[in-house]
């Protein structure tokens, strides 16, 4: 009997094991660049060995525009760019979420509410 659950336990840490490998995890920085002027202007990139990169360019007056990207599990480039300041983190790309569109019988509604004050 114990020669059956020390068997069950060796299979469930190899399959805890395998079940938890992360292939990321050893991913090391492949380009490194930075720059930071004195008047507060700054720049960075990298790249590491598995994909990701990013890269960022700002100000001290909390203006910035940047881009990063990686490969998703099902091996496509996920790239999302932004442009961030007074008026907020605006990012774009093409797996972002979006509204679904107003319905015909809504912007009438809408249309006939703006026109018809009382």
């Amino acid at each position: 009997m114990f020669r059956y659950m020390l068997f069950a336990s060796v299979v469930l840490a190899c399959a805890y094991g395998a079940a938890t490998y992360n292939p990321d995890a050893d991913a090391y920085i492949t380009k490194f660049d930075s720059y930071i002027q004195p008047e507060g202007d700054y720049n960075y990139q990298y790249e590491t060995s598995n994909g990701i990169a990013a890269a960022e360019t700002g100000n001290l007056r909390n203006d910035a525009t940047g881009e990063f990207s990686w490969s998703s599990p099902e091996g496509q480039l996920v790239k999302i760019s932004y442009v961030a300041g007074e008026n907020g983190y605006q990012p774009q790309g093409d797996l972002l979420p979006t509204p679904p569109p107003i319905p015909d019988a809504i912007l009438k509604s809408l249309e006939y509410i703006r026109t018809h004050p009382q």
